[in-house]
C-alpha cells in the first residue's frame, strides 16, 4: 500500500494541455452515462404515447440497470485483456449501438433491447473512467481528475431532463437519441489521443462466473422489486435478493476468482470499509428520484420547479465535491470522510422534519437548502473515499480491480436503495406527507451508519501506513 501523501495539485494542470483531452474523454465518458439515465426519463412519457405497451414504462431503468451491474462486474478483465484504450473503445461501442436501436425503435419491445444494449456500454463506461483514471494520470491528481468525473453525475441530473425536455417539447424524442449517439462518436473519435495504449494481459484471471451470476439474480430480484405495486410480492424479491448478496459474498469469501479485490476480504484492510461507505453514500441519492413527486404533492410545484427541487442534492454534492479536491492533508481528508456521511444524515433528517402539507414558497426554499446540505456531506466525502480505494494496494491488477469495483459498489448500492425507497414510499401511502418522512428518516438513518464505516476505514488505513507490525497484529 502506498503511505506516502500525494504532492499537491491544481486544476490548471489536469485541464492543462497535457491532460486536457484525457479529462475530457474520462469526464465525457461518465457525462453520457449520466445524461442518458436521465434524459431518458424525460423522453419516456412522450415515447411511450407513440410506441404504446405503457405497462413496460418501468422496466426501462430496470433493464438498464441490470446491464449496467453485469458489464461493470466486468471491467477489471477488459481493461486487462484489452489496455486502456482498447477498453474504453469497446465499451463506446455498445452504448452506440444500443442509442441507436432506442432511436429507430418501432416499439416499446425494441426500445427496452435498445435500453439494455445501451446498459451494458454504460456500466464499462462508468466503470472505466475509474480504472483507466488510474492508468493514465500521476496519482497526485487522481483526487481532482475523482471530483471531475464524478460530478458528471450531477451535470446528467441538471443537463439530462433539461435536454430530454426540450426534445420531447419538440416531439423529436428520437432526436435525442441520436445527439447521444453522435457524442458517444466524438468521444471515441478523441479516445486514441487522449488515453495510453497500456499493456495486455494474455490469459489472465478466469471470469468468476458463479460471482457474476449470483450478483445478477441479486440485481434483479432487488431491481424488480422497486417496480411491484403489491407489497407483499415486493418485501419477498427483496428478501431474495439479499439471500443473493449473501450468497455472493459467501462464495467470494472463499472463491479464488471474485469480482472484488483479495482484499475486501481481508480483515486487515481497509477496503471493505471504504466500499461500504460508498455504499452509504450511493444509497442517498436515490431520495432525487421520488424528491420531485413530493414537491409537487405536498407544495403544488409545476414540474419544471419540482425537477429543479430534485436536482438540488446533486447540485450541492457536485459543487462540494470540487473543492473539496483542494483538501491535500492527509488529517483534513481523514476528518472529510468522516465528516461526509454526518452531513449526509443531517441533511437527510431535516428535510424528512421540513415536510409539510400545502408548503408555501419559504418551506419549499429550506426543503431546497436542506437537500443541497446532505448532497455536500456526499461530495465532502467521496473524492477521498475514491483515491483511497485506488490507493489500497500496491498491485496493478489489484489496484485496477479495486478502482472498477468503486462502481459496481455504485450501481449495487443506489438499486437496493431503490428497492428500500420504495418500500418506505409504500409504506407511507396513499398519504404522500408520510411516505416522504419516511423515506427520508429511513435513508437518514443509512446515512448515519456510515459515520461508523467511515470512522473504521481511517483507523485500519492508518494501521496499514504504520507497517508490518500492525497489519500482522491485525490479522
Amino acid at each position: 500500500m502506498t503511505s506516502t501523501a500525494p504532492s499537491p495539485a491544481s486544476w490548471s494542470e489536469l485541464l492543462g494541455p497535457r491532460y486536457r483531452s484525457t479529462s475530457a474523454v474520462l469526464a465525457g465518458g461518465v457525462g453520457l452515462h449520466a445524461v442518458n439515465i436521465f434524459l431518458t426519463t424525460s423522453l419516456l412519457p412522450t415515447a411511450i404515447g407513440e410506441l404504446g405497451r405503457e405497462s413496460l414504462y418501468a422496466w426501462s431503468a430496470t433493464v438498464f440497470m441490470v446491464a449496467s451491474v453485469i458489464s461493470s462486474m466486468t471491467v477489471s478483465r477488459l481493461l486487462a485483456h484489452r489496455g486502456a484504450l482498447g477498453a474504453y473503445l469497446f465499451a463506446l461501442a455498445p452504448f452506440f449501438v444500443g442509442t441507436m436501436i432506442c432511436a429507430v425503435s418501432p416499439s416499446m419491445e425494441v426500445l427496452l433491447v435498445g435500453r439494455a444494449v445501451q446498459g451494458l456500454g454504460g456500466g464499462l463506461l462508468a466503470g472505466l473512467s475509474y480504472a483507466v483514471l488510474r492508468e493514465a494520470l500521476p496519482e497526485h491528481l487522481w483526487a481532482r481528475a475523482t471530483a471531475l468525473v464524478s460530478a458528471m453525475w450531477g451535470v446528467g441530473t441538471l443537463a439530462g431532463p433539461a435536454i430530454g425536455g426540450l426534445f420531447a417539447q419538440l416531439g423529436q424524442w428520437r432526436l435525442a437519441f441520436v445527439a447521444l449517439a453522435v457524442v458517444a462518436a466524438a468521444i471515441a473519435v478523441i479516445a486514441p489521443r487522449a488515453l495510453p495504449r497500456t499493456e495486455r494481459v494474455r490469459g489472465g484471471e478466469p471470469v468468476p462466473a458463479t460471482s457474476l451470476v449470483l450478483l445478477t439474480l441479486a440485481t434483479i430480484a432487488i431491481s424488480v422489486a422497486s417496480i411491484v405495486g403489491n407489497r407483499t410480492h415486493m418485501l419477498a424479491l427483496i428478501a431474495v435478493g439479499a439471500a443473493f448478496i449473501v450468497l455472493f459474498l459467501a462464495w467470494e469469501l472463499r472463491s479464488p476468482r471474485r469480482v472484488l479485490p483479495q482484499s475486501t476480504y481481508t480483515r486487515a484492510s481497509s477496503l471493505k470499509w471504504i466500499y461500504l461507505t460508498i455504499a452509504v453514500l450511493a444509497s442517498g441519492t436515490v431520495s432525487e428520484a421520488f424528491t420531485p413527486l413530493f414537491g409537487q404533492r405536498l407544495a403544488g410545484l409545476v414540474p419544471f420547479a419540482a425537477g429543479f427541487l430534485g436536482a438540488m442534492m446533486s447540485v450541492g454534492w457536485s459543487a462540494t465535491m470540487i473543492f473539496s479536491s483542494d483538501i491535500s492533508r492527509p488529517r483534513a481528508q481523514t476528518a472529510a470522510k468522516i465528516a461526509g456521511p454526518a452531513v449526509l444524515a443531517a441533511g437527510l433528517l431535516l428535510t424528512a422534519a421540513l415536510w409539510r402539507d400545502d408548503a408555501g414558497p419559504v418551506t419549499v426554499i429550506l426543503w431546497a437548502g436542506a437537500l443541497a446540505a446532505a448532497g455536500a456531506g456526499i461530495g465532502l466525502a467521496f473524492p477521498h473515499l475514491m483515491v483511497a480505494a485506488m490507493r489500497s494496494t500496491d498491485d496493478e491488477q489489484e489496484g485496477a480491480k479495486a478502482a472498477a469495483g468503486l462502481n459496481t459498489v455504485e450501481l449495487i448500492a443506489m438499486a437496493v436503495g431503490s428497492a428500500f425507497a420504495g418500500v418506505l414510499v409504500n409504506l407511507g401511502a396513499p398519504s404522500a406527507l408520510a411516505s416522504a418522512r419516511l423515506l427520508f428518516l429511513g435513508l437518514g438513518v443509512i446515512a448515519a451508519a456510515g459515520v461508523f464505516t467511515a470512522y473504521r476505514a481511517t483507523r485500519q488505513a492508518e494501521r496499514e501506513d504504520a507497517g508490518p507490525p500492525y497489519v500482522r497484529d491485525a490479522k
